[in-house]
């Protein structure tokens, strides 16, 4: 039995995407839970100035829940930080190849031979340009090909303002073929530009070609938190449990929460998620989800991303995602009303 000292803040970090941990802070659900304690729960991504919003991507900060893109995730496990992963999502989250208006460019096989935009992020770890290399790796390898079969065109993202913008300026300009984009701010910036879908990564049949950051997408705690505090952890867990229950029935409600959580409108947040999202928050660490994400450490690690080899299964801890189900099947359902701000 540990002795360390309660921690006096429990934070917690999220991508702007469907999460359970997402669906839970909007709720209050999290604070609730651990204001007996006298413990605070704040969004890393909500603090004050003075905070280390770089501890999103690093998770150098010890009371810290991640849910959010694996390549930031497994770098920062690569780069040696002692981080657990407690669970995995899968939610499909639009993914499409873009041409520019009137481009005859459409299927799979089509990008052979085209020039593919690669953008280039001034970040520790350019997790923009990873998703557009393996989604094009994913892309090709449905139609027999492999990144080789196509040109690879670097696109320097300094000066542009808005997710996608230089790949976008980039096709306009016809220095490009081709971009990727996903999610919800990726349909609206593709409506903007005039551009037109050549393929739809979501109507790949086999998930293997459509890896990528956030699919499959990890839960994360750091190590010192797990030796210390267990029980917070598996408490923590426990709530965002009850919220993916919760979003279950609530489709409205979640669509209300992911506009606010990404920043789109109602035709951006429609066009990224298939209708069923909401039933898809809960996490796990199935054999099927770990092979998937050891599939997408592989090809980062391939493609220079990763320092070091993070071996999936050895990273992954079970236990605490046990914990919370046991602990969410007592505590029963959150209440349905949401907290007056």
């Amino acid at each position: 039995m540990t002795h360390a000292r309660v921690p006096d803040t429990l934070w917690f970090t999220r991508c702007p995407v469907p999460t359970a941990t997402g669906v839970a802070a909007d709720r209050g659900w999290l604070a609730r839970e651990f204001a007996p304690d006298g413990i605070s729960v704040r969004s890393l991504q909500d603090a004050e100035p003075g905070a280390d919003r770089a501890t999103h991507f690093t998770h150098a900060l010890p009371g810290l829940f991640r849910e959010g893109g694996n390549v930031p995730a497994l770098w920062a496990r690569a780069r040696g930080e002692r981080t657990r992963l407690v669970g995995l999502t899968w939610i499909e989250e639009r993914q499409v190849v873009l041409v520019a208006p009137g481009s005859p460019v459409r299927g799979a096989a089509a990008l052979r031979g085209l020039r593919l935009a690669l953008p280039r992020h001034p970040v520790a770890i350019d997790f923009w340009r990873a998703m557009a290399l393996r989604g094009f790796e994913g892309v090709l390898a449905s139609a027999g090909y492999g990144l080789d079969d196509a040109v690879l065109v670097d696109v320097p993202a300094d000066g542009h303002r808005g997710q996608w913008a230089s790949e976008l300026d980039a096709l306009r300009r016809g220095e490009v073929d081709a971009v990727y984009v996903k999610g919800a701010l990726a349909v609206e910036a593709a409506r903007h530009a005039g551009a037109e879908v050549a393929v739809e990564l979501d109507a790949l049949p086999d998930p293997v070609h459509r890896v990528n950051n956030g699919t499959p997408r990890p839960l994360t705690v750091h190590q010192d938190l797990l030796d210390e505090h267990p029980e917070l952890v598996a408490r923590f867990l426990a709530v965002l449990l009850r919220a993916a229950d919760w979003a279950t029935g609530e489709p409205d409600e979640v669509a209300r929460i992911l506009g606010a959580e990404t920043g789109a409108g109602a035709e951006g947040v429609a066009g990224a998620y298939r209708p069923g999202t909401h039933r898809t928050l809960h996490p796990d660490l199935s054999g099927t989800r770990l092979d998937l994400l050891a599939r997408q450490e592989e090809a980062l690690r391939a493609h220079g991303f990763l320092p070091e080899p993070v071996d999936v299964r050895a990273w992954a801890d079970p236990e605490p995602l046990l914990r919370a189900r046991r602990l969410a099947v007592v505590a029963g359902p959150e209440p349905s009303p949401r907290p007056v701000p």
